[in-house]
């Protein structure tokens, strides 16, 4: 079996989604997922320009050679361009596998461990009044864990929000725009105000209510650490990015003060930026995620590593992630042993289910993973002619003298 063409796709459904398919000579094909999210032009030329060409005339069956040749073979390695590259050849050639075997990808991995993979939604406010609100709401629709953000008050824009003048305020979370919006941040407000409102969400919903909470980088490691030490009594399933994981270390002087759970690794490229904090047991879940992190193959071995140190997955699933991302993450969470919980925003929408039809679920807060073989999702591409590449910006952040400071 040798591989006869591939082709990328770039736009989507209010996301700019970089999709690969790659064909073989023996009419089946295989899907990935590229979508570097704000940046997704990039790792689709990478495709286009430098690996798609080599890709030609090789056995897609040889999975694990393809990765080494395409990691190993770059005198530059790693970065978030090249490994959502490879993260979509890796993952268009387990579809094609699991569809050459018959099976779903997670039965080529040793079969399920669990049945449904929980899963987690967004709760946001733009005051604590709002925030309880949309947690009922979820709460209602069967969610049994949310994560939650809310407004700062006294800080310009609220906190974790954006504005435009003469705008209402936005979610930074959603909301992309044409050109970077400003954040204004504040550390010792948010400190002040946040376990406040983890006491007012277990005075309402109670101590079953699984929470998270998502600091976004934005503390300095003995900030972090002492509002993890200040936040213990509220039971949080975990804290969420701290501190910018660019020093490593900082994770240890967090840990040594606090026991709340400490999830970190999103914006992850390779097991080698997580390699010590794991060893060392420094956090408690693993964020990478099967785009950015070069696929299902070097995903498999950071989840393996994980799992002989305590630590447990919680994949990223922001919207930039495709539905195809999602499924490669889905067949992991049925099969990892030391699953702990999934990111879910990208499947639901009509226009999604249409450009990327799939026989996966949601239900009651638990993600399904179907039995169809492959990836379980496929990719209409005259739906695809609906949509082109749209060019959006995350918002950046400012302390409120002026200061950049970490989105």
């Amino acid at each position: 079996m040798k591989i006869t063409s591939a082709e990328v796709f770039v736009g989507g459904p209010g996301k700019n989604y970089v999709t690969l398919k790659i064909m073989t000579d023996a009419g089946i094909y295989g899907v990935g997922d590229a979508t570097l999210n704000t940046r997704e032009t990039l790792p689709a030329a990478y495709l286009k320009d430098y690996l798609i060409p080599c890709l030609i005339g090789m056995d897609p069956r040889n999975s694990e050679d393809i990765w080494q040749y395409f990691y190993r073979g770059a005198y530059f390695r790693r970065g978030p361009v090249t490994m959502a590259a490879i993260g979509a050849i890796d993952m268009a050639l387990w579809d094609i596998k699991g569809k050459i075997a018959g099976l779903p990808v997670y039965q080529l991995f040793g079969g399920k461990s669990r049945d449904g993979a929980l899963v987690y939604a967004h709760a946001t406010g733009a005051n604590l009044d709002a925030l309880l609100d949309t947690i009922a709401h979820y709460q209602s629709k069967g969610y049994k864990a949310v994560r939650v953000q809310c407004g700062i008050p006294d800080m310009p824009e609220g906190g974790y929000a954006i504005a435009k003048k003469g705008e209402d305020a936005k979610h930074y979370i959603t909301d992309f725009g044409l050109m970077p919006d400003e954040e204004i941040w504040d550390s010792e407000k948010y400190l002040k105000y946040m376990p406040i409102v983890f006491e007012r969400i277990r005075e309402r919903f109670g101590a079953d209510l699984k929470i998270l909470h998502d600091v976004h980088h934005r503390l300095r490691p003995r900030e972090a650490a002492a509002f993890g030490k200040e936040i213990e009594k509220y039971n949080l399933f975990w804290m969420e990015d701290p501190t910018p994981a660019d020093d490593q270390s900082a994770l240890k002087l967090i840990r040594h003060h606090t026991t709340v759970p400490i999830a970190i690794g999103e914006v992850f490229n390779s097991i080698w930026d997580c390699k010590t904090m794991i060893e060392e047991e420094w956090i408690d879940f693993i964020r990478v995620s099967a785009t950015y992190a070069g696929g299902i193959t070097h995903v498999k071995r950071i989840v393996e590593l994980a799992a002989l140190h305590n630590v447990r997955t919680g994949f990223h699933g922001a919207p930039s992630h495709s539905p195809i991302s999602m499924a490669a993450q889905a067949h992991l969470n049925a099969w990892a042993p030391n699953f702990g919980i999934q990111e879910y925003l990208v499947l639901g929408t009509k226009e999604c289910g249409a450009l990327f039809p799939s026989q996966h679920s949601m239900e009651n807060g638990m993600f399904y993973v179907s039995d169809t073989p492959g990836l379980g999702v496929d990719f209409d591409e005259t739906e695809a002619k609906r949509y082109s590449f749209d060019r959006r910006y995350h918002p950046i952040v400012r302390l409120e003298d002026g200061t950049m400071w970490n989105y």
